[in-house]
Formats: structure tokens, sequence, C-alpha cells
């Protein structure tokens, strides 16, 4: 749909759906400037995951809060000044078990809500998605929640992009990486859909979230992407093809949990609350230093090769890909 629309309308664009230096990477939120004679600006963004709905739609729900926040901090708009939509589709209310699941995803933007101190300003529903077909069986949409999100920018001049932007830049990646594969895009293309559910760690997320605004109001972030589907690996890849340099990357560096051994689930896990950050060398320890405290680690370089080359904890190499391929792979299904 955003192929569809002209993103200049009135001029106020700062950061548009698709960014890069082919304007073709996804962007992780949308800027605008609504009057021209002011820096001030309003990001967009929104969180969605349906297929968590499958294990747990409570952690669905928070996920999708999440990810819409933290697409916002990405871009550089303020965590204090976040408001929330929310939009459910869901099935025959009805029966229990759909019902229970709605009561869990609404506990869950309760929570989510009051831990970002972001309220749930308006929203939408569409419930009873139920169709009966004539072989008496029914057709019921899985639980899905739509979160939206909009924050306030300060000053437009310093939005960050999440295509990479320079070789010899550092790679960091914070937040920690926990094993949960369920629900991922990796199980999927599996045909699994697996149990460990990405979970929210509501107490360390909106200080993640506070804590990359600041470096990024402090200028000493050059580029941010968040983890979403896919994971680090396809977090990683989307910012190289999107800026059109490579990324040399270990897995030593990376934050994990006790639980998180493999290179699979390292590279694939859809643990919320992480972000990937381009750092220039000379600002390395001053970003370091402000993420005292919280999980962070540096994973690697920028290249100029336009290559993703990734290790394991062992050195032993578990991606080798031109983005050539990658962004082939990314785009083929959106073509029509």
């Amino acid at each position: 749909m955003i192929r569809q629309y002209d993103h200049e309308v009135q001029g106020g664009s700062v950061i548009k759906p698709l960014t890069g230096v082919d304007n073709d990477g996804p962007s992780d939120a949308a800027v605008v400037r609504p009057k021209l004679d002011s820096d001030k600006a309003v990001a967009v963004s929104c969180g969605m995951n349906p297929c968590y709905g499958d294990i747990d739609p409570y952690w669905m729900a928070l996920a999708g809060i999440d990810e819409a926040i933290r697409n916002l901090i990405c871009v550089g708009a303020r965590p204090d000044r976040i408001a929330l939509l929310d939009n459910f589709c869901w099935g025959n209310c009805n029966k229990p078990e759909v019902f229970g699941s709605l009561v869990r995803a609404s506990q869950a933007c309760y929570d989510g809500a009051m831990a970002f101190s972001a309220p749930f300003i308006s929203g939408k529903d569409s419930l009873n998605n139920e169709f009966a077909c004539e072989d008496g069986s029914t057709i019921c949409i899985p639980p899905t929640l739509l979160i939206s999100a909009m924050s306030l920018v300060d000053d437009a001049r310093q939005c960050v992009t999440m295509d990479v932007k320079k070789a010899g830049n550092h790679v960091f990646v914070v937040g920690r990486t926990h094993d949960e594969l369920g629900g991922s895009h990796f199980y999927k293309i599996h045909d699994q859909l697996g149990a460990n559910v990405p979970k929210v760690d509501l107490e360390l997320a909106p200080k993640l979230a506070q804590k990359m605004y600041e470096a990024i109001s402090s200028d000493l972030v050059t580029s941010c992407h968040d983890c979403s589907e896919g994971g680090l690996a396809v977090a990683l890849a989307e910012m190289g093809f999107a800026g059109g340099l490579g990324l040399d990357v270990s897995l030593k560096g990376l934050p994990v949990s006790d639980d998180c051994e493999t290179a699979t689930s390292q590279l694939f896990s859809e643990s919320n609350s992480r972000y990937v950050v381009e750092v220039e060398p000379d600002k390395a320890e001053a970003f370091k230093a402000l993420m005292a405290e919280l999980p962070v680690g540096c994973v690697g370089l920028i290249t100029q090769e336009a290559v993703l080359h990734i290790t394991d904890v062992n050195n032993r190499t578990v991606v080798k890909s031109d983005l050539s391929a990658l962004k082939e792979a990314w785009q083929a299904p959106l073509r029509w």
C-alpha cells in the first residue's frame, strides 16, 4: 500500500515509509512536519504480529505496543509524548475461548500503556469475524491487534533513518536476545509455531527506549533499526541493502540470555525491545557510557563490500551473502 501513495503531498515529509540510497529500505516510522516554518515534527509508526496470538494474545498485544514504540524511538521521537491507538480484529466473541483471548489482549494494552506512560487516545474494533460455509463449517480470523503510535520530534534535523551510512562505523545491539522463536518467521517458513513467544520486560523496555532517545538526541547515533520480524539477521540485512554497504558481524558481542545458546536463536529470535545501532568510531565510547547498566554490545563494523558476513561465538561463518541477493529475496514477493 505504501508504494501506491505520493509521500510528498504538502511537502512536509521528513522520513518516508521507504528510505535509503535507492529509497527502498523499510523505515521504522514516518516523520512529517505539519508546519513548514517549524522544525518540530510528528512521527507515526505501527506494530503487529498475529502469529504470537496463536500462542498467547497477551504477549502478542504487548509485542505490538513495544514494536510501535521502539519504531518511534528509532527515528528520534520523544518517549514521553507517545500516544497509542488500538485496532482489534477478532473472531466470534460469543465463544468463551475467543472472548477470553480478547480479555488477555486488553489486559496487555493496559499493562503496556501504564509501563510506557503512553495512553490509548483512540482505536477501533472489528469483532465477530466468523463466516459460515455452505457445508456447515466455519472460518474464523485469528486474534489480531494492530497498534499505531505517534509522538513528537523536537527537531526534525536530528531524525535518524535505518540505512547504514559509512564503512568503518561500529554496529551495536541494544537489548537482550532470548531463546524466543515461538511465532517467529523462522518457524513459519519451517511450518512450525513453537511455544516460546517473545515477551516484554515492562521494567527494562522503557529504560532502553529512554536511553536510545538520549543517544539520538546527543548525536551519537548514525543509523538505527529495530529488531522485529525475522530477528537480528533480517534487521542487519535490511540496514545493509538500504544503505548499499556491508556488515561484518560477530555474535560474540551480542547480549544474550543464558538460554539463548545457538546461532539460530541468536539470529532469528524475535525478542522485543532491541535496537541495532550504527555509531561512528569516535563516538563509540560515549555511546557505551550512556548505555552503561543496560544490555548492549558491539557486534561488528560497516564494510565497503556489500556483503552480510556473520560469525558465531566460535568464529565460524554462519551467514555470508551478497546484499543484492538478500534484497531480491526481500522485494520479490512484493512485485505484481
